[in-house]
């Protein structure tokens, strides 16, 4: 059987699968099955015997009474407590990736920025056994940890799976044939610079999104894809998620919550030969690129905010003069 981690997603639990313990009080422990092994805490210990060949979604009590309910981690589990060399992809982003760059089934997806796996994993359940995802990392430590953690989450190396050491602006023209990719996914510090390689590789109506971290990244990439001339119009947001506090009446957002983590950008490349269609939406006045842009080109106008008209400032300060002398 392929290592797609399918026969170890469902049924009885068995010796070296992982399983996430969650105790009274809604903390998590992670523990590989071993038999013979026994899981310890402060508060007694349970023995790996008592899980091994039991249903997901069973509950074990350990040796001081406390009673621990037994799943499978999640993908979304694994990412956030796996071994870690950059920062993970979170997965309301790579879920956000999976949708808006439409990864499917049997798709050629190329990714640069491997980082520590998080986003690969989402990808290669995307494309699945008959799809193919490159990687590119540029480290091979950050490549060596992503290979290992897909393998311990997978149980074994994903056949769809290719990691490659290297920068992908050398790298991908030696690796796919012109037009043969169907979607790319860049995870990097200057993805602009990447324009022209992805250019060539992306099949037409093929679709680029990367994912930013600040604004001003946003700002130089979104820029650079408008004056490229081989992708429509660029597309951005970023999404915030807030979680929620159930608890009988007690129902309220939670304190903590996932905000910023990065932006994504998202385009498509155009037919060879085709001039994309003019803006119907004129830019503000003033209108300069983040290129061209000077100290004395930072106004609220060049950076999109709504400037009042002299005459609605006139308008309100009478009216709020009035509203003074009338009290």
């Amino acid at each position: 059987m392929t290592a797609t981690g399918a026969d170890r997603r469902r049924g009885p639990f068995a010796e070296g699968d992982r399983v996430q313990l969650t105790d009274p009080k809604g903390r998590l422990h992670t523990i590989t099955l071993a038999a013979g092994k026994q899981f310890h805490t402060h508060r007694g210990h349970l023995r790996h015997d008592e899980l091994i060949g039991a249903p997901d979604g069973s509950t074990v009590t350990n040796t001081a009474g406390v009673e621990y309910l037994a799943l499978r981690p999640l993908l979304a589990d694994w990412v956030m407590s796996m071994p870690r060399g950059a920062a993970v992809v979170y997965p309301k982003d790579a879920g956000q990736i999976v949708m808006m760059a439409d990864v499917f089934p049997g798709a050629t997806v190329v990714e640069a920025g491997v980082g520590s796996g998080a986003l690969s994993m989402s990808l290669l359940r995307a494309v699945g056994d008959e799809g193919r995802v490159l990687s590119f990392e540029r480290r091979e430590d950050f490549a060596a940890i992503a290979r290992a953690n897909a393998r311990e989450f997978f149980g074994g190396d994903h056949p769809a799976w290719s990691v490659r050491v290297g920068d992908l602006v050398q790298a991908l023209p030696e690796a796919v044939t012109p037009g043969s990719v169907d979607r790319v996914v860049l995870d990097m510090l200057a993805p602009w610079e990447c324009l022209e390689v992805v250019a060539d590789a992306l099949a037409p109506g093929g679709v680029l999104i990367c994912y930013v971290a600040t604004a001003t990244q946003l700002s130089k990439v979104a820029e650079a894809m408008r004056e490229h001339g081989t992708y429509t119009e660029p597309e951005a947001w970023e999404s915030l998620v807030r979680g929620w506090h159930l608890e009988g009446l007690a129902v309220r957002p939670q304190h903590r919550m996932h905000g910023h983590t990065g932006f994504l950008v998202t385009t498509r490349r155009l037919a060879p030969g085709t001039t994309p269609p003019l803006r119907k939406r004129r830019p503000g006045r003033g209108y300069v690129t983040s290129e061209d842009a000077t100290d004395a080109d930072w106004t609220p106008e060049n950076v999109g905010e709504r400037v009042p008209s002299d005459k609605r400032v006139r308008r309100v300060r009478r009216s709020v003069a009035g509203t003074s002398d009338g009290s």
